[in-house]
């Protein structure tokens, strides 16, 4: 191996290899699809706290990344700071993602994926935790407020809009507001995480069914 400078280089022939993979990988990822068909699926929470409260979304996307037999390709993507898998579903594409910013900062993500993959807001779907609904309990929400929940507002924020679908999972509120942080940065107690399996699949079975029956109708995209 050549050194140049002090430092050590790889041969010629691999750094070629290594720009076309590269330059693949990006025309693979960034391929033009149908306008309407192509979603991104976004998993809320705090990178490093995949069992807490807070990061249920994330959990959900993990759920959905095995349905669909995309759970060993995820991959990270400095972009937009995020771990990425693509998955199919019918004539459609799914972009499923699980931020590397903090909850407060998801929003950044998210944007710029849906930069990378040319969607609308309308085509990006976020799954978060809703401390007013209890533990089993989901409702699949088109567009309205943040609620108080300081990813889906950096979202808002981010993508200049507040029309995402939002699938929400209760996870419950605790009796005192001093509490609230605590909970939700917490961890699930052992009798909630036998009933995270069940709800987990009712949630991925939720986001398929919906974002099926969109891909059916007309277009949304610009």
């Amino acid at each position: 191996m050549r050194v140049v400078n002090g430092g050590s280089m790889p041969p010629p022939g691999l750094l070629r290899a290594g720009l076309w993979l590269s330059r693949a990988m990006s025309r693979c990822v960034l391929e033009p699809r149908p306008p309407g068909k192509r979603w991104l699926v976004a998993g809320l929470g705090n990178p490093g706290m995949p069992r807490t409260r807070h990061s249920v979304g994330m959990a959900v996307l993990g759920q959905l990344a095995r349905r669909l037999g995309v759970e060993e390709s995820w991959a990270r993507d400095r972009r937009c700071a995020a771990d990425l898998a693509l998955a199919s579903l019918g004539d459609a594409q799914l972009v499923l993602l699980r931020p590397r910013r903090l909850m407060n900062a998801n929003g950044r993500s998210v944007a710029r994926a849906a930069e990378l993959f040319g969607l609308t807001a309308e085509e990006v779907y976020l799954v978060h935790d809703e401390l007013d609904k209890p533990l089993g309990k989901l409702a699949l929400k088109l567009g309205g407020s943040a609620r108080g929940h300081n990813g889906v507002r950096s979202c808002i924020s981010c993508l200049n809009s507040n029309a995402m679908p939002r699938l929400r999972v209760g996870i419950g509120r605790p009796m005192h507001p001093d509490a609230v942080q605590a909970h939700v940065l917490g961890c699930f107690s052992p009798a909630e995480q036998e009933l995270l399996p069940p709800l987990l699949e009712r949630a991925t079975d939720l986001l398929l069914d919906h974002i099926r029956e969109r891909s059916r109708g007309p277009s949304l995209g610009p």
